[in-house]
């Protein structure tokens, strides 16, 4: 089973994990982002488990927290606060899932 070393925004070691959760959550949580433009970290987190419970082997919160952060390393989404609350948005290299 292949594995991808997960990144982290701050350089901190990431976990590594089964490449197929990680294709499908990434998927997931791109078709999200272009859904919502920005989200909330809870609204993201929620949206996500709607669509992948009962279908996803595994904490899905968990994983969206990973990928998340993974994808925020390699310069997919960017963070920021609003209304003293965690958002994410897409970037411009993310244009596709």
């Amino acid at each position: 089973m292949d594995r991808i070393q997960l990144q982290h925004p701050e350089g901190k070691k990431g976990s590594n994990i089964i490449k197929s959760k990680y294709d499908v959550m990434k998927k997931t949580m791109l078709e999200t982002m272009e859904e919502y433009g920005e989200i909330s970290f809870k609204e993201l987190t929620k949206a996500i488990n709607e669509k992948l419970h009962g279908k996803f082997d595994g904490s899905i919160t968990w994983h969206v927290t990973a990928v998340k952060l993974d994808l925020e390393a390699r310069g997919y989404l960017v963070r920021f606060l609003k209304n003293k609350q965690q958002y994410i948005k897409r970037t411009e290299i993310s244009d596709k899932p």
